[in-house]
């Protein structure tokens, strides 16, 4: 009897025979495959190995040969002119080290506590450029976006407070506002502790700015803003803090667009890295910083004040909240350590420009000198 396909068992044998061959054949390629991808992971640990071990001796040269520069301009063996050539020609070393294809054999920075408590041991370096540039320009659009909600957010509080509310904030308006706060801040966190595995070059102050602002966040939602009498005297707080947020975000959006254009100049120039990011009010051209530092200084002095005006409300109320005194002394945490890192920035700038001032005049005199003694 034939089968119920209508072949013969010969045919149906050839044809088992067939699909049989073709089995083996695929596992015969695939075993062969993963012997040749075996051999080229060896070799290819090998070379890393190798080529990282140069990288590193590299960098360890640059480090002494800046050492030696420095020291030899101390000693007055060349003059500070030569000095500050030979300085930025190792910056630009320094750049090609940390900025390239070679950033990637060198050691890996460790996981930061917030990265370990977070993810554990986990690797987060991007072993290939263009995925470290992705980390980082992702960043920058996120801080983009993100300013936009941080200055529209409050606004639409308090307009809401005056036009609807009759002057008193509901509790779930601000608890919201509250909780994206603590969203925001620890998104930052955790995206800035990655770029600085990756090679950024975030200040550390910035990173342990934004654990301060998350610890404020979950404090203040914590914090009940009803229940009082007189609900104006008790959110007074809540709506001078709403208010300084304002022009945090108006601050944000001005960093974010004034900041990066000097960046940008900086990685041209090969001064800067491209995993470098903008950090607190480190750049800008001199027109607009004449707009963008006072309003950071009248933002921290105001971050200084609400501080303390929540700690004399904790001292001269009677129903004092533990939240009200926890948030009084995170704000002028922040607003101290904002103001010394403006301060340090508008000094290493200060220093910065006296260099290029006095490398100019050097350069003019010695272009000035007959051709022996500029050789010398």
């Amino acid at each position: 009897m034939g089968s119920d396909s209508g072949l013969s068992p010969a045919e149906v044998s050839a044809g088992f025979g067939s699909v049989s061959e073709r089995v083996a054949r695929l596992a015969k390629e695939c075993r062969a495959l993963q012997e040749t991808v075996s051999l080229h992971t060896v070799r290819w640990h090998a070379d890393s190995d190798v080529l990282s071990k140069q990288a590193v001796a590299l960098v360890a040269s640059m480090k002494e040969l800046v050492r030696d520069v420095y020291g030899a301009s101390e000693r007055k063996e060349i003059s500070q002119y030569v000095a500050e050539k030979l300085v930025d020609e190792l910056s630009k070393v320094r750049t090609m080290l940390y900025d390239g294809d070679v950033a990637s054999l060198l050691p890996a920075k460790a996981n930061g506590f917030f990265l370990r408590v977070l993810l554990g041991p986990a690797n987060v370096r991007a072993t290939r450029k263009d995925g470290r540039y992705k980390v980082k320009e992702e960043y920058n659009a996120y801080r983009d976006n993100t300013a936009i909600i941080f200055l529209a957010f409050p606004i639409v509080l308090l307009a809401l407070k005056k036009n609807l509310w009759n002057e008193c904030f509901p509790a779930l308006p601000v608890q919201i506002y509250q909780a994206w706060l603590l969203f925001f801040y620890t998104s930052l966190a955790f995206r800035e502790n990655i770029l600085r595995v990756n090679g950024s070059d975030i200040r550390p102050w910035w990173v342990y700015h934004h654990y301060l602002a998350m610890a404020m966040a979950l404090v203040s939602l914590t914090w009940g803003i009803q229940g009082h009498p007189d609900c104006s005297r008790k959110q007074h707080g809540v709506e001078l803090f709403l208010d300084w947020a304002v022009m945090q975000g108006v601050a944000m959006l001005l960093q974010n667009r004034y900041q990066r254009q000097r960046l940008y100049t900086r990685i041209a120039l090969g001064k800067a890295g491209r995993m470098d990011v903008v950090w607190g009010e480190t750049s800008g051209v001199k027109g607009q910083l004449w707009v963008l530092y006072p309003l950071l200084f009248t933002l921290q002095a105001f971050q200084c004040y609400i501080g303390a005006l929540l700690l004399r409300t904790a001292i001269i109320e009677d129903d004092c909240e533990w939240q009200m005194v926890a948030c009084g002394l995170l704000l002028i945490a922040m607003a101290f350590g904002n103001f010394s890192n403006t301060i340090a920035t508008l000094v290493a700038k200060a220093k910065v420009k006296a260099k290029m001032k006095k490398m100019k005049h050097v350069g003019n005199q010695m272009l000035g000198q007959p051709a022996e003694h500029v050789a010398a």
